[in-house]
Formats: C-alpha cells, structure tokens, sequence
C-alpha cells in the first residue's frame, strides 16, 4: 500500500503536467501561396504573449536531417528545395524566448494551399 507521502508526490507530479499541458503554447501552420512539391511556404502563428519564433526546422519523412526555414519579409517561413519534398513533415522550433519545441507529422505530403494544419495534442 503506497504512503499519504507517495500518493501526494504523485498526485503533485500529476497536476504539474496537467497545468503544463494546458499551458504549452497553440501552434498552427498555414500552408501558403507558392507552396509546390519543391516549396513549402508556411504562416506558423504562436500564441504564446510576449514571445515569437526564432528557428524553425524541418524534417522529411523518411529522413533524420533537420533543415532551416527562411523567414522572408512578409513573415512566413520558406523553405526552397531543388528536389520535391517528402512529407508528412515534422517542425521543431526554438522561441525568441528560448521555449522549445518538435511536433511530428504536422503538414501531409499531400498538404493544400490555404489550409492550416494543427499538431495532434
């Protein structure tokens, strides 16, 4: 039979990740005009006050190279291959503010212009 202790460490840990989960900032990414099989141009908005993203990476299906996104003056995140790009595509970031971040499989292969993907919670 586990302790009063133990149950309240554990009941602590719990409501910590509770409270970190529903703290963690939404992330979402628009597909936009341009994007092709060779192009990928996003509008990531992070909600998250007082901060924004700094780095954004992406890595191909099948690969376990990370590569960078451009932010172009209109504030989407490119990224221009000489090669088509193999999705579903993985994202990770690093916030001006340092907060860190991967979500996997976000934008299909098949991804359509104009939609906006969410990383599975």
């Amino acid at each position: 039979m586990a302790s009063s202790s133990s149950r309240m460490l554990a009941a602590a840990v719990l409501a910590l990740l509770f409270v970190g989960a529903m703290c963690e900032a939404p992330v979402t990414f628009t597909v936009e005009k341009g994007s092709d099989e060779k192009n990928l141009a996003l509008s990531i908005k992070y909600n998250k006050e007082g901060d924004s993203m700094a780095e954004v990476e992406l890595k191909e299906h099948g690969s376990n190279e990370w590569l960078a996104l451009k932010k172009n003056g209109d504030g989407v995140w490119e990224i221009k291959s000489d090669k088509p790009l193999k999705g579903p595509f993985n994202f990770r970031f690093v916030s001006e503010k340092g907060m860190r971040n991967v979500f996997d499989d976000v934008v299909p292969a098949e991804f359509k212009v104009g939609t906006t993907y969410k990383p599975e919670e």
